[in-house]
């Protein structure tokens, strides 16, 4: 039986993942790029290694989600660490996607924060065709009127 360090455990799991793994540290400049973020956004991880999160952020959104990372960087503390969240990104091609994600903090072993790892999932497709069946439902509705109210 083979012995395999957790090292190179953590190194094939966050690079044979499709679903992107990025972390930022405490000041959201991006220290890890995986292979899954790579396709999703477009961005080799050479270019993307040392700069903002700002890249794969729609600009209407980067006030809000700097000020709850500050918050986050400064308290320890997300209450977003067991949801997962939805949001639109940005690919390098300037196209927008939908995804979704969940949060953790990293920790040294003094418990000191050095910053966050998202882990995504691009659901742009699934998103696109709930819209659409939403659409579909109201023109139905709309022809035949409204549900009888059952009570």
């Amino acid at each position: 039986m083979e012995t395999y360090t957790p090292e190179w455990l953590c190194r094939q799991i966050v690079e044979g993942t499709q679903d992107a793994i990025i972390f930022a540290d405490r000041d959201g400049i991006i220290r890890l790029w995986n292979s899954g973020a790579e396709v999703m956004f477009g961005y080799k991880a050479d270019e993307v290694l040392g700069q903002s999160l700002d890249l794969i952020i729609p600009d209407k959104l980067r006030g809000r989600h700097w000020d709850g990372y500050r918050e986050v960087m400064a308290t320890g503390v997300t209450r977003y660490g067991r949801e997962l969240l939805a949001v639109p990104g940005i690919r390098k091609d300037g196209s927008r996607i939908s995804l979704e994600f969940s949060i953790a903090l990293v920790r040294d072993a003094t418990g000191d924060l050095h910053g966050a790892v998202a882990i995504l999932r691009d659901v742009t497709a699934r998103w696109q065709q709930e819209k659409a069946l939403k659409e579909r439902l109201a023109v139905l509705e709309a022809r035949v009127g409204s549900p009888p109210n059952i009570t």
